[in-house]
């Protein structure tokens, strides 16, 4: 436990900021914490603890994983959208985090610019969480990660493919990956990469690890004898106005059962919600008997937890 015990006070902003081995330790303690819940054991390490959460982007399972997760553990939740802060009306982000960290323990944040997450923990005394920017969604990866080790074991020679939109979550993943020693391979349209920088830390630290990481615009190359296949919708939050032309472009991406045959039979499907079915992936894959995508959504409990008991 001494990693974990090593995390205090640490921002959780991506997963290229932690070890290995603080990772590892990380997916041991959302196990254990599971494995409570599930035998009904009382764990409220967290008593007498508030976080706040702001939301510059809506969101299902952010906000109601991280609110229970903090009352199963013996804290408090509040919920803030971006027209509840005094940031809409020209607060700049440190006086916010100045002022938030005189009354909250912690600070979780759902936004737009991965700067602005960047810029609160900065000026904030308190842990600052990042529960999703435009660049970066470490707690949705750091769940995947435990997703995947609860069926494999291992992430030793398992391979991850990704399929659809370089965004967020392709990023996220990247770095998942490597720090593990987990292959990934991502497979995209021209012009819908991961980002460079995510892509070559992936890179460096696979190095080290073992992980290989292969970004290719073929889905096939990339699904070839992949141990887990994933997709997200093609059209994120704020992209609306470029829809159409995506649904066109991706169209060739989608996740379904002829992609799938190229996988290991064995595969795991996985998705980080909300889903489009029909379009990145059939109803026949998600619903089918490799999807683990609503075991994978309990995970965002279980993870979030354990990144909260570790910073607090």
């Amino acid at each position: 436990m001494n990693a974990i015990l090593s995390l205090k006070g640490r921002d959780f902003l991506t997963l290229l900021d932690f070890s290995t081995e603080e990772i590892m330790d990380l997916l041991a303690l959302a196990a254990d914490l599971k494995a409570k819940q599930k035998a009904g054991v009382p764990y409220a390490p967290l008593s007498g603890k508030t976080m706040a959460m702001i939301f510059e982007k809506p969101s299902t399972r952010t906000r109601v994983s991280f609110e229970v997760g903090m009352i199963q553990l013996g804290g408090q939740a509040m919920y803030l959208n971006g027209n509840d802060l005094q940031l809409g009306r020209g607060e700049t982000i440190a006086d916010t985090a100045r002022v938030l960290s005189q009354y909250v323990d912690v600070i979780m944040i759902r936004t737009f610019a991965h700067q602005k997450v960047e810029e609160l923990a900065e000026y904030a005394s308190v842990p600052v969480i990042n529960g999703l920017t435009d660049d970066d969604h470490p707690c949705q990866a750091l769940a995947d990660l435990l997703t995947i080790y609860e069926v494999k074991k291992t992430f030793q020679g398992v391979k991850l493919a990704y399929v659809g939109d370089g965004n967020n979550v392709a990023n996220a993943l990247l770095a998942a990956a490597a720090k593990v020693g987990m292959d990934i391979a991502i497979a995209c349209p021209p012009g819908y990469e991961p980002k460079a920088e995510y892509v070559e830390a992936a890179r460096q630290i696979g190095e080290k690890t073992g992980a290989t990481v292969v970004v290719t615009h073929d889905p096939l190359e990339a699904v070839a004898g992949a141990d887990a296949i994933y997709t997200d919708v093609w059209t994120s939050m704020g992209q609306e106005s470029e829809s159409a032309e995506r649904l066109k472009v991706f169209q060739p991406y989608q996740v379904n059962e002829e992609l799938v045959k190229a996988a290991k039979p064995d595969y795991l499907f996985l998705h980080c919600l909300p889903a489009h079915r029909g379009e990145e992936v059939t109803a026949g894959v998600m619903d089918g008997p490799n999807s683990v995508v609503f075991e994978q959504a309990g995970n965002r409990l279980h993870a979030q937890k354990a990144i909260l008991v570790s910073i607090l």
